[in-house]
């Protein structure tokens, strides 16, 4: 159940990055929310493998949406190289 509630995490996320990281996407509305659930769920891994946080708190739920936002930057970044 932790990972479906990371993955549901995820797709808020990446409408919140969408909100905030305003554009246009090469892949669209559709990417963005899976490129939030990628990034909600390497947050989730990495700051539970670090203990900066555990299961429940709101610190998850931030680095979840920064993790969102970083992923999105990172594929727009690659995206414009092309």
């Amino acid at each position: 159940m932790d990972l479906l509630g990371w993955i549901f995490l995820g797709l808020i996320a990446g409408a919140i990055a969408r909100l905030i990281m305003p554009g246009r996407d090469p892949g669209g509305c559709i990417v963005t929310i899976l490129l939030g659930i990628a990034g909600a769920l390497l947050a989730g891994f990495v700051g539970r493998l670090a203990g900066i946080y555990v299961p429940g708190e709101r610190a998850g739920y931030i680095a979840a949406i920064l993790g969102a936002i970083a992923v999105l930057a990172l594929y727009r970044w690659f995206a414009a190289r092309r």
